[in-house]
């Protein structure tokens, strides 16, 4: 990215480690990009790998800034689409930028509204189905929507009308306009805006669809840097292209090369991932990205997705998983994920987790915390949240650690052999 001359090192990525480098046979066949690595952003620098907790609407929910910072989140994560709607763009810009706005001190990324707009567009609220029925070809449709619902989005060329989720106001997005309120928003760290598609849509509507998403990156190569010159005043703001081309190699490595010759900071990964394909679909694209640019991997925070991303080149992740089962009293300990509602807790007086850093485990109970959430105490969420960051904070902590000193495989065993049994 070409960046003012005032701001000549405001970004920048360095790799420091790489997996063939630390770690004997690199964890069997093939090519693996695992690596270590700094960004440097305006607001601080993050260590890589890292994992980004989301604060959808400039708030981790019912955590404090503060606590996100206690437990080791070293960057955090917001929704333009949201914050687009409510306050809106220019009251975060008002305010001196997103992490001024939210008195979060450290580096900050907002994704492009993309995701937000496809799915709530199509009534599927929060979440996208990326299973694949058994008849999958019976069941693909190219304009699916939630059953019962409307639909809301509708995508052109140019780019999207939606209706709002809150009260109905009909909107447009197109990369200009996702650039201008990403602007204003005034992250570290934002993305390109991209048309996301799911497993259910056809090959030819996944070919039409990357290359519209092609076009659209272009066009937000040349507002953002139109932008940058005109809001010089404000620090610079790294732009990240997204990867998206679904479960098919060939689509995969030519969005890849395709954005990777492009003028972007970094890269986002996202779209629809098959599960068990999340490896070998992540190291097609770091195959073709360029090397020293930092690599995405969007909602991604369940153990094993955060190695097998780890070990095939993600750089960093995000995901809002962590605070939203905690909000349902799920809670992550090393031999899986359980449920703090169940009776079996009521005269539990042992922590969270033994031995657990954070601030819940070194001052709450798991009797207490039932007792909390049986009794619909607001708290209840916000100290299972600060336990839940801070595990996957953690994991992918010693993630990195493993990594520098060659025993990233031995974790993984441990970690996951553990985790899942």
């Amino acid at each position: 990215m070409v960046h003012p001359q005032s701001q000549p090192s405001s970004f920048s990525f360095a790799v420091h480690h790489r997996i063939e480098e630390t770690t004997p046979g690199a964890g069997g066949p093939g090519p693996r990009h695992g690596r270590t690595g700094t960004i440097t952003t305006p607001h601080g620098e993050i260590r890589t790998p890292a994992f980004i907790p989301v604060g959808t609407k400039a708030s981790v929910k019912a955590v404090l800034p503060g606590a996100m910072a206690e437990l080791g989140a070293q960057a955090l994560l917001a929704n333009a689409y949201h914050l687009y709607l409510q306050p809106g763009a220019d009251i975060l810009d008002e305010a001196g930028g997103l992490g001024a706005f939210m008195n979060w001190p450290g580096p900050t990324f907002t994704d492009s509204g993309g995701f937000q707009v496809m799915s709530l567009g199509s009534g599927f609220k929060k979440v996208i189905t990326m299973d694949v029925p058994v008849d999958a070809e019976a069941a693909r449709a190219d304009d699916r929507v939630a059953v019962g619902k409307e639909r809301l989005a509708h995508i052109d060329d140019d780019g999207v009308w939606f209706k709002s989720h809150l009260n109905g106001d009909r909107h447009r997005f197109t990369p200009e306009i996702s650039m201008q309120v990403q602007h204003r928003l005034g992250a570290d760290i934002m993305f390109a805006f991209d048309e996301l598609t799911t497993l259910m849509n056809s090959r030819g509507y996944q070919e039409e669809s990357l290359e519209r998403t092609r076009l659209w990156a272009e066009r937000c190569v040349v507002e953002h840097q139109r932008l940058t010159v005109e809001r010089s005043h404000r620090p610079y703001q790294a732009l990240f292209g997204v990867v998206q081309g679904a479960q098919y190699e060939d689509l995969r490595r030519k969005a890849s090369a395709d954005l990777g010759a492009m003028d972007f900071d970094g890269y986002g990964i996202g779209g629809a991932l098959e599960k068990e394909n999340l490896g070998t679909i992540l190291g097609w694209c770091s195959d073709e990205l360029p090397e020293d640019r930092p690599r995405h991997l969007l909602g991604i925070s369940e153990p094993d997705d955060l190695f097998t991303g780890i070990e095939n080149g993600a750089d960093t992740f995000d995901c809002v998983s962590p605070t939203r089962v905690a909000r349902n009293s799920a809670f992550y300990t090393p031999d899986g994920r359980w449920n703090l509602s169940n009776a079996r807790f009521k005269r539990d007086f042992a922590p969270l987790v033994e031995g657990c850093d954070c601030y819940t485990c070194t001052h709450y109970t798991r009797a207490y915390i039932h007792h909390l959430f049986k009794a619909k105490e607001m708290v209840s969420a916000t100290l299972i949240s600060i336990h839940n960051e801070r595990f996957v904070v953690r994991m992918v902590d010693d993630a990195r650690a493993a990594l520098e000193d060659g025993t990233f495989y031995d974790l993984k065993a441990e970690v996951l052999g553990r985790y899942y049994a």
